[in-house]
């Protein structure tokens, strides 16, 4: 083996790791793992307080985050924005409307 081989597989070790490196990174901050943390972040500090609504609540601030990410990626296309989230067209515009998005 020479010089060369040894620098190239070096250089794909090293890729490999940062790979493996960057998809336990992945894998640790989902989507699920941040509501998680949020909801014990809110109950740690509600004390003594009642809640109700919490399923709306929870919902309203995932939403509207969703659809503004949802249009931006698709260019502000309703077709494809409402292909993509699986909604129909009309329910989009909707919510669209409901958070002024429109």
């Amino acid at each position: 083996m020479n010089k060369l081989d040894d620098t190239s597989a070096s250089a794909q070790l090293q890729i490999t790791e940062q790979l493996d490196s960057f998809t336990t990174q992945m894998s640790e901050s989902t989507l699920r793992k941040a509501v998680e943390k949020a909801l014990r972040r809110y109950f740690q500090h509600l004390e003594d307080e009642p809640v109700t609504n919490l399923y709306q609540m929870v919902i309203s601030e995932v939403e509207a985050p969703l659809l503004e990410a949802v249009m931006r990626y698709t260019g502000n296309n309703q077709s494809k924005a409402s292909i993509m989230l699986g909604l129909n067209r009309g329910t989009l515009r909707s919510k669209l409307k409901q958070f002024n998005l429109l």
